[in-house]
């Protein structure tokens, strides 16, 4: 089952705090994840599961987390590099790439998530 959402991305307190380390298991567990709200996150499965955000601009494997505070088709990854692989790399002349608005399809995989050094060595 595929389910199409809108991405947005933005930043979070967890990730804020884990910044400073972006290689550590504390940083993967606070960005390689999507938020989807209980209605959306019925489609695909249960909290916990890997999933397969695609765009037009990537792919990423992330965990799947429940937020009611989502509305429907909306789908939230933190910044950080599994939303950057996924999100719109133009910065138009401001140094910011497009962090919302981005269609996207999820779908629940076996596939594991990439640490950031494995994620990162795929576009080398």
């Amino acid at each position: 089952m595929t389910l199409k959402v809108n991405l947005i991305t933005g930043r979070t307190i967890d990730q804020g705090v884990t910044i400073e380390n972006k290689t550590s298991s504390d940083y993967q567990e606070a960005t390689a994840y999507c938020e989807l709200n209980s209605k959306n996150l019925e489609i695909l499965g249960k909290p916990g599961s890997n999933v397969r955000v695609k765009t037009r601009y990537g792919d990423v494997v992330v965990k799947l987390k429940e937020n009611n505070g989502n509305p429907d088709s909306i789908a939230f990854i933190p910044m950080g590099p599994w939303a950057n692989a996924v999100v719109d790399p133009d910065t138009r002349g401001c140094g910011m790439p497009g962090f919302k608005g981005i269609p996207a399809e999820i779908e629940v995989t076996k596939d594991k998530i990439l640490l950031m050094k494995e994620l990162i060595a795929r576009y080398k």
